[in-house]
């Protein structure tokens, strides 16, 4: 019996059976049967593709997923899709280029033709179209009409002159995101962010600019000002405001490990019809994924950096990388204080017990004082890997 057949077996509705191709490394067991359309155009492999009940695929045009983990009622409309993973409702409009290091999870939603590749976006976040959003994180929003949004025709800009993609924005963070509680941020369309930056919650940027600063005070509008013209010398390697660079990665690889103890700690206790396990588990490796590529430009980075430092803080960086990477690598282990993790853990799992495991319900309906125990959890795990890296300080 053919892959088709036996997908067609399980339930799963095939308009035009000749139009769809699964590869021989799929494990069809690892399809649902229950409401997954896979629309004419297509294609599936991949060894780790998982598609739960209620996916749709290909709704708006040929689709090809590969390795992808498809959460109960996402919808891939149209485009490529690898390594990636799309929680409960999440959606992609036609035209997607959605690659490696990539998580959507609930109700995060982009509209046509968006690159991603290393993003992640929080529940409800929302992109336009026309978007190059990669190597980022996005939360902010407490639901589908108060949402993060990405107006069309933006950039996240992630290469630099000097050929490194040590370039990862914070738009929010973890600590606060993960809550679902705080201020949207407005990214307006038509501009661009210069990674890598950090935004607070509340950041509104006007249509039409290049934000190139970190915003770090809530509730602001950044606004574009007076473009400079003409020619300045330049110098290839040019290593101004490394400082800056390094510690907005530091704070980005942090943020990650806090979002990795919330996918150990937290989010197992919601593994159901609407979180199967191996969604749990495409989130973990996924993460695993997105750190070491971090890390990993970072050391790219230095190396770049060695080759022309010769004082201040290029060279301790240069120097002092090989021991402050393994540093890195250490505190990834460091789940924050127990205590408080203890007590935010029994919130959860007492609401659970009492409302059923709908993680957005659960999440979004703690008390302030609950859900700031779970941040205060979360940011102190950020801020000992911040802290506890010795190439920022000025011995």
């Amino acid at each position: 019996m053919s892959n088709i057949e036996q997908l067609l077996q399980r339930g799963v509705r095939i308009p035009n059976p000749a139009a769809v191709i699964i590869g021989d490394d799929v494990a069809i067991d690892r399809i649902a049967g229950e409401g997954v359309v896979l629309h004419p155009g297509t294609r599936i492999t991949g060894a780790r593709t998982f598609i739960a009940a209620g996916a749709q695929i290909g709704g708006e045009g040929p689709a090809t997923v590969e390795n992808c983990y498809v959460g109960p009622g996402a919808a891939l409309k149209g485009g490529y899709f690898s390594n990636a993973v799309f929680l409960a409702k999440a959606s992609c409009g036609l035209g997607a280029h959605v690659r490696q290091g990539t998580i959507l999870e609930e109700q995060a939603s982009v509209a046509h033709t968006v690159g991603l590749k290393q993003t992640i976006l929080f529940p409800y976040v929302t992109l336009g179209s026309l978007i190059n959003f990669c190597d980022c994180l996005m939360a902010g929003g407490t639901g589908r009409h108060d949402h993060s949004e990405v107006g069309s025709a933006y950039i996240h800009f992630n290469f630099t002159p000097n050929q490194d993609k040590a370039t990862p924005s914070l738009i929010g963070d973890v600590p606060g995101g993960v809550m679902l509680n705080r201020s949207p941020i407005f990214l307006g369309g038509q501009g661009g962010l210069v990674g890598p930056c950090r935004l607070a919650y509340g950041t509104v940027t006007a249509a039409g600019i290049i934000c190139r600063h970190d915003q770090l005070k809530e509730n602001h509008l950044v606004l574009g000002g007076k473009t400079h013209t003409g020619t300045v010398p330049y110098t290839p390697g040019n290593l101004f405001g490394l400082k800056r660079i390094v510690e907005n990665n530091l704070h980005y690889i942090g943020n990650l490990y806090a979002l990795g103890q919330w996918y150990a700690w937290v989010r197992p206790l919601f593994v159901g019809d609407d979180f199967p396990l191996p969604l749990l588990e495409g989130l973990t490796a996924t993460l695993q994924e997105g750190i070491d590529e971090r890390i990993r430009q970072l050391g790219r980075l230095r190396d770049k950096v060695a080759a022309t430092a010769s004082d201040g803080f290029p060279k301790r960086f240069a120097d002092r990388w090989t021991a402050v990477q393994e540093r890195i690598v250490a505190l990834q282990r460091f789940d924050g204080e127990a205590g408080e993790r203890d007590r935010f853990l029994e919130i959860v799992a007492n609401r659970i017990a009492a409302t059923g495991k709908a993680y957005l319900k659960v999440i979004g309906d703690l008390a302030p004082s609950e859900s700031e125990m779970g941040s205060r959890w979360l940011a102190g795990i950020v801020q000992k890997v911040v802290n506890e890296t010795g190439c920022l300080d000025n011995a």
